[in-house]
């Protein structure tokens, strides 16, 4: 049977003070309500119907994807009512999964066991057994030939009696049924309660009253139920979804120095023996090789470090390839369309920029290389810079292989510097260097005998 997914989103969240809708608000540099989203869509549902009311048009134009409908709820009723708006756009034959733009850790395996949980002639219901379930609707359940301790209804706490209140199983919101099923509950829905709304558990009394049967399934722990209403809620749903990547990172190999100091913004895949010290943050997708060793205060954002490959500390590397056995840092700066050939070594305060440094090759300390190609085993001095823009384009450098730049050289590109070339320390060089010649290029040194410090006036 196909599948749609309708998500709630159209809380302000007040408590959040913000302007921004609250379900826009991040979890790993990701909105909430966009974690929501990839799980639809890898429990492969055909259709995603996104409820939204307030700041419609940011969530609009911060959230895409061609199988994304908008609907609009313009008065907040109730989740009922809510989820009411959707039902113009479902289909009596299908499954409809409810879930929530705000609650941003829900596993797919959990979604899975929802899904198959669901009985023909019923419904399926998320339920959590809760230390502290105040201010959560509480599970009701029966003696019923359908089965012991059958759920009946579910309760909200302001509705509640004083013996419904010790009921520790209680409701997430998160449901499953059938599309038909779910527009004639929700078309009966009444908004006499404490709070006059149209409460969407009221469909499970509907759902009991039909003799239909409500299964239920539940998470593995209350954090992948818990929804943000405030930003101190918001940062523990952050270091949740972090130990959670952090424990899948040690399941795959890789030892961290602290699993509670690791940031993860994207996708990691990591080899065998990868050992990560702390503070370091992984953005986009980042694929890391067996042996690698990564030091403290790394940034790491769409790149692919080779194996056996050293990253030293407070290393920066952004859409950039470091290759086996290379080493970086500490304290560089890898910038978008660089690439480390085998061995290759860049080292403290040396940043670079859509350039090559080949096998072998090592630029130690102080130097910015700029849209430039380094051959194999060149050496770069301290303080050497590829002069590579002319306030208007951009130039190459070449520097061949086994190449020696001497410490403080300004290459003027576009410029060649052959294979086996020297350039002497303090030189500009302007013109292609021929293999295997030296080239200097600065003023002549004048000593000025028995010269006058100035004196302070």
């Amino acid at each position: 049977m196909s599948l749609s997914v309708v998500i709630l989103a159209a809380g302000k969240g007040t408590r959040m003070r913000s302007s921004l809708p609250k379900v826009l608000h991040p979890v790993a540099h990701k909105p909430m309500v966009g974690h929501v989203i990839d799980a639809a869509r890898q429990v492969n549902a055909e259709n995603i119907y996104l409820v939204y009311g307030f700041g419609g048009d940011v969530l609009k134009a911060q959230i895409t994807g061609d199988d994304l409908t908008f609907v609009e709820q313009a008065e907040q009723l109730g989740t009922g009512h809510a989820v009411d708006m959707a039902s113009p756009f479902l289909k009596d034959d299908e499954d409809v999964l409810v879930l929530y733009g705000d609650v941003p850790l829900t596993k797919v395996s959990t979604l899975e066991s929802l899904i198959a949980a669901k009985p023909e002639n019923g419904m399926a219901l998320l339920t959590v057994k809760l230390a502290n379930p105040t201010g959560y609707g509480r599970i009701i359940r029966a003696d019923l030939p359908q089965g012991n301790d059958t759920v009946v209804g579910i309760v909200e706490q302001k509705d509640a009696s004083v013996e419904q209140l010790a009921i520790n199983e209680c409701n997430t919101g998160i449901l499953l049924a059938n599309g038909g099923d779910l527009k004639r509950w929700l078309s009966n829905l009444s908004n006499d309660n404490a709070q006059g709304e149209y409460y969407l558990t009221d469909i499970i009394a509907a759902c009991h009253n039909e003799g239909k049967v409500i299964a239920t399934a539940h998470p593995d722990s209350e954090i992948e139920v818990e929804g943000a209403n405030n930003r101190v809620q918001l940062a523990q749903l952050e270091r949740a979804y972090q130990l959670r990547q952090a424990e899948t990172l040690m399941i795959a190999g890789a030892s961290l120095r602290d699993p509670n100091r690791i940031d993860i913004r994207g996708n990691v895949s990591v080899g065998q023996e990868v050992v990560i010290d702390v503070n370091c943050i992984f953005e986009g997708d980042v694929t890391i090789a067996n042996n690698v060793t990564i030091g403290a205060n790394c940034i790491l954002k769409n790149c692919t470090i080779g194996e056996g490959a050293v990253i030293k500390p407070n290393t920066m590397i952004e859409d950039a390839v470091i290759g086996e056995l290379a080493s970086a840092g500490p304290f560089a700066r890898i910038r978008p369309g660089s690439e480390l050939k085998r061995d290759a070594h860049i080292g403290n305060f040396v940043e670079m920029k859509k350039s090559t440094l080949g096998e072998g090759a090592k630029a130690g300390h102080l130097t910015y290389l700029g849209d430039a190609e380094v051959g194999a085993k060149a050496n770069i001095g301290a303080g050497t810079i590829t002069c590579n823009y002319d306030g208007v384009n951009k130039s190459k450098t070449v520097i061949g292989e086994n190449a020696f730049i001497g410490s403080n050289a300004s290459l003027v590109a576009p410029v060649v510097i052959g294979d086996n070339a020297t350039t002497g320390a303090g030189s500009v060089i302007v013109k292609d260097v021929e293999a295997s010649a030296l080239a200097v290029a600065r003023g002549k040194q004048r000593n000025i005998a028995n010269w006058k410090r100035p004196t302070k006036k």
